[in-house]
Formats: structure tokens, C-alpha cells, sequence
């Protein structure tokens, strides 16, 4: 018995209801199948989940849906239309007709369904399960990321090759007689991921004074002696799955302070990475780094270590676990980032960020690729 057939028993509710597109994550979990246009989830203790779809909809969802699949017109909803014709009592009706009981839901539930469910039956929010369950990934979901992760590589590469062959004139990193910019090496890492059946988003390429704010895009020419820090998080299009990777390099000659906040990240990185481990909570491990951090000098409010430690990463490029102030215990199975970054206005950032699995031994890290802060 899963955590989600435990908490619709322990809620003393007939079955787990969810709706929404494939781009509601929940969904996308619990059906492994991808739509953009809201169907109906209902999974009750002891059988196999069920989505109702579109007659459109229906062959395909029965190819790919780990879910069993009913039409809407099967699901009675055709019927339910021609006496009542808003579309949130009628659904409300057809999922009431359905589950027979009380309904466990999301806290991302539609209000406007869950207002018209509760007319009917006993509605109850679930804040825990899906949480759980998506938390320690399996092996299949483990090896998708990995996938991403390879395609995020050589989409750095691309990036930090470019800067590494680019020229220098009056200051600014150059291709022949034209500035090398943001945009450029976005656009170049772009392309890659998109090759790799990735869709990648907000991608940072940021440099000098921006990279003292740790999600600042960046635009503009880039600039020699200064770091640039360089973050990718695309999604791959066909599972829905993320990975997450941070480098910070300088074309030239960085200043002193730079190089000291480098070798200060790296050793944090290598100080977490280490206590990473089953049975330990994301918080020990972000205080761990923050103690470190203020034994060089560096603080933990406007500037220093500013941020979390870490994420969990899934369908979400954001999700638990969080290695944070807050953070949850850490269990087999959890993917997390571990990125540690420092953050001085007036100087500039560093930041260094790996992927990994929580395995019993520790903390395995899936990057691969090198920390050069001079490439």
C-alpha cells in the first residue's frame, strides 16, 4: 500500500480525486500522461487509477496512461449536460457518481470543483502524500533525470566554451569585432537543449554587478576579469522531468575576492555533499554550510548565503525535499541540487550547483562536469 491509498484510508474517504492538465505535476505523476487539456484522476484504495478523457483523447491515453481510461460520455458527463449546464456542477456531479463517498484532494484542487463537490459529498485535502510519493523517485524517474542531466552538460560546455574562446577588446569578451552578450550564449545553449528534446526556460547567463543577485536573467555584453554565472533548468518534453546545474566562470583574470568566494563554495559543496545522507534533515545540512560560511566571515542576510542549499528536482525543477531552514528529513530516493553560492553587492556572486540521488550510502552526484573557475 502506497502513501496515497494510506492517507485516503486514514481520511475515511472514498477515493483521491485530481484535475488538471498534465501541466499540474500531481497529474502529470500520477498518469504519466501528457495533455493540455484538464481530464479527471480518481484513484480508490485497492484499484488502479482511473482518467476520464476526451473521446479524442482516449486511444492515446490508453497507449501511454499508466491509468486505467474511461470516456467522459462513459462517465456519464454527456448525460449529466442535458439538464445541467454549468460546467463545474456537472463535473462535480459526474465525479460524485463515480467515487460513491467522501473525496481526498490536493491543496491545487480548482476551488470552483471543490465548492460544487462538497454540495454533494465530504471533501478533505491532502497536504502530505503526493508529497512523499513524489519525493523518493524511482528508478525509471531517477534514469530520466539522469538523461536531462547530459543534455544540461553539453549544453554548458557549449556555453563555457564560448566564453573561454572569446577575444577580449576594450574590456568586453568579443566574437571577432561583435560583443559576446547574454543573449549569445543563451541562445547557443538553447539550441543544444532543444536538439536534446529539451525546452529550457529563463536560463541565466549573468555577469560582473548581476551576478551579486542570484536570479537575475542577465542581458548584455560580457565582460572580461568578472565571473559570470551561468544556470540551467530545462524540462525534457517527453517525460516532464527536470535537471538543475550551476557553474561560475571568468574569462581573464578574476579579482581576489572572487577566487576567495570560489574555493569558499567549493568547499561548501564538498562539505554538504558529504553530510547528505538518509535520516538527516535538509536543515542540518543547510546549517552545516551556513556555519562553515560564517567561520570565513560571510553572512546570511542581504549578502553572503543568501539562499537554501538545495531543492528536491522531479517534475517540478522546484519540489521537495527543501535543504533549507525548514528542511524535511531526507530519505533513499530523493533527488536534491546541492548548490551553495555566495553573494557580495559591489564585488559580484559565485555560485556552484550539482545534482544527485540520495542513495543508503550518501549523496551520489550525477554531474559530471568540472568546477573551473578560470576555465
Amino acid at each position: 500500500m502506497d502513501a496515497l491509498e494510506e492517507a485516503i484510508l486514514k481520511s475515511g474517504s472514498a477515493a483521491y480525486v485530481a484535475f488538471g492538465s498534465s501541466q499540474d505535476a500531481d497529474m502529470r505523476y500520477l498518469t504519466r500522461f501528457s495533455t493540455t487539456d484538464p481530464i479527471v484522476y480518481i484513484k480508490k484504495p485497492g484499484e488502479q487509477g482511473t482518467v476520464v478523457v476526451s473521446q479524442m483523447e482516449y486511444e492515446r491515453a490508453r497507449r501511454e496512461s499508466t491509468a486505467s481510461v474511461m470516456t467522459r460520455s462513459e462517465a456519464g458527463l454527456f448525460e449529466i449536460q442535458e439538464e445541467e449546464k454549468d460546467r463545474w456542477r456537472a463535473l462535480a456531479r459526474m465525479i460524485a457518481g463515480l467515487v460513491h463517498g467522501g473525496v481526498l484532494v490536493s491543496p491545487h484542487f480548482p476551488y470552483a470543483l471543490a465548492k460544487e463537490l462538497s454540495t454533494l459529498v465530504e471533501v478533505r485535502i491532502d497536504r502530505a502524500a503526493l508529497v512523499t510519493m513524489r519525493g523518493r523517485k524511482s528508478e525509471w524517474e531517477i534514469g530520466m533525470i539522469r538523461q536531462v542531466q547530459v543534455a544540461v552538460e553539453e549544453a554548458m560546455q557549449t556555453g563555457i566554451t564560448m566564453i573561454r574562446k572569446a577575444g577580449i577588446r576594450g574590456g568586453l569578451l568579443s566574437r571577432g569585432a561583435v560583443p559576446l552578450t547574454s543573449g549569445m550564449v543563451r541562445a547557443a545553449m538553447h539550441q543544444i537543449l532543444l536538439r536534446r528534446g529539451c525546452t529550457p526556460a529563463d536560463t541565466i547567463v549573468a555577469c560582473g554587478e548581476e551576478t551579486a543577485f542570484p536570479h537575475i536573467r542577465g542581458e548584455g555584453a560580457l565582460r572580461a576579469d568578472e565571473p559570470i554565472v551561468i544556470d540551467i533548468f530545462p524540462r525534457d518534453d517527453q517525460t516532464g522531468y527536470y535537471s538543475d546545474m550551476s557553474r561560475t566562470v571568468c574569462r581573464g583574470e578574476p579579482a581576489p575576492e572572487i577566487r576567495e568566494m570560489f574555493w569558499a563554495v567549493s568547499e561548501a559543496q564538498d562539505l554538504a555533499e558529504a553530510r547528505i545522507l538518509p535520516g538527516v534533515t535538509g536543515e542540518e545540512v543547510y546549517r552545516a554550510v551556513v556555519d562553515f560560511f560564517s567561520e570565513l566571515g560571510y553572512g546570511t542576510g542581504n549578502s553572503g548565503f543568501v539562499h537554501n542549499l538545495g531543492h528536491g528536482v522531479g517534475l517540478e525543477v522546484h519540489e521537495a525535499p527543501s535543504l533549507g531552514p525548514s528542511g524535511e528529513v531526507l530519505v533513499q530516493g530523493n533527488v536534491v541540487t546541492n548548490e551553495p553560492g555566495l553573494y557580495l553587492p559591489g564585488t559580484g556572486g559565485v555560485r556552484l550547483e550539482n545534482i544527485g540521488v540520495i542513495e543508503e550510502g550518501g549523496f551520489i552526484t550525477m554531474t559530471r562536469f568540472p568546477r573551473e573557475l578560470v576555465p
